[in-house]
């Protein structure tokens, strides 16, 4: 009984405390409507220390291990079925959208959202294909600077004509035999397979379905899913020596699934509301007809 009463008492004294912390929480996360200049002051200061360590690390851990040469460029257009390509073109989206986003909540105006946030992704990977071409391993890429303002573009495009994003790039992996075969190439841990495991990684285009008819009875959660994969690749290039000892064939994926728009879920908590829009960059896994040279395929569920 006496412990019941103090779990009421520590309840009553600590909700308050939870609830103040709540409403601070959701303050801090509530966009600005008007220019608030600490707040953007600290988003340029964190995004370019950021980007500034980030390329320093790479030059000296990741490049180190390479040899160094003269500028050059090269033609890897034809490598891993483009699905480097559609890497950057979701990677570039992706930071630009979140780079706009972090101005909206600064209160900065719509056109320096654009302008400055939304371009923060081509800016980044521009810089990294410098670096790529003092690598005598990679290589400047025109193939990889293109992908790169087809994402900006993307985001861009959309904010000025419809002024939101109804279609949004999203990304969805899952595990293969591949990487097993190469690990150096693509990755020995799950975590690395992720990244450089391109038989396993999935991107999509996806629509969400009231925005194109608000008139409708569409649930405003919904989407549609249109993705593209590829599988059988142990290496960039088509390899045949590898490909006769392991039986492998290269070929491209399309993919028809629905999807879920978690910004669309309701809720009052601004840090819910945070934290889906983070996730909203991963595709659900939901019933997806997969079609190939080779056949089409039903999934239940596909990641």
């Amino acid at each position: 009984m006496k412990g019941i009463k103090l779990n009421h008492i520590a309840l009553f004294v600590l909700l308050p405390i939870f609830s103040l912390s709540q409403s601070r929480l959701d303050n801090f996360l509530t966009p600005s409507d008007t220019l608030n200049i600490s707040r953007r002051n600290a988003v340029v200061i964190s995004e370019a220390s950021l980007a500034s360590l980030t390329l320093l690390g790479l030059n000296e851990l990741w490049y180190a291990d390479y040899d160094r040469s003269k500028f050059r460029t090269i033609n890897d257009n034809d490598e891993w079925l483009q699905m480097d390509k559609f890497g950057h073109v979701f990677t570039s989206y992706q930071m630009g959208k979140h780079g706009a986003q972090l101005l909206n909540w600064s209160g900065v105006r719509k056109k320096d959202q654009i302008l400055y946030g939304a371009t923060l992704g081509f800016t980044f990977l521009a810089a990294v294909e410098v670096l790529d071409g003092f690598s005598e391993e990679w290589g400047f890429s025109w193939g990889d600077i293109i992908a790169n303002g087809a994402g900006t573009g993307l985001y861009i495009g959309q904010e000025l004509l419809w002024n939101e994003q109804r279609i949004t790039l999203k990304y969805s992996f899952h595990h293969t035999k591949f990487a097993s075969q190469r690990p150096d190439k693509l990755g020995e841990t799950y975590l690395e397979q992720t990244l450089k495991d391109y038989n396993g990684q999935t991107y999509w285009l996806s629509f969400n379905l009231y925005s194109f008819f608000k008139n409708s009875k569409i649930p405003k959660w919904l989407n549609l899913a249109i993705g593209y994969g590829a599988e059988g690749m142990l290496s960039g290039i088509k390899d045949i020596d590898n490909q006769v000892l392991t039986s492998n064939t290269r070929y491209r994926q399309y993919y028809l699934s629905f999807d879920v728009n978690l910004n669309a879920i309701r809720t009052n908590s601004k840090l819910l509301r945070t934290v889906f829009d983070v996730f909203n960059m991963i595709k659900i896994p939901l019933p997806t007809i997969e079609i190939n040279k080779n056949r089409g395929v039903f999934h239940l569920f596909y990641n």
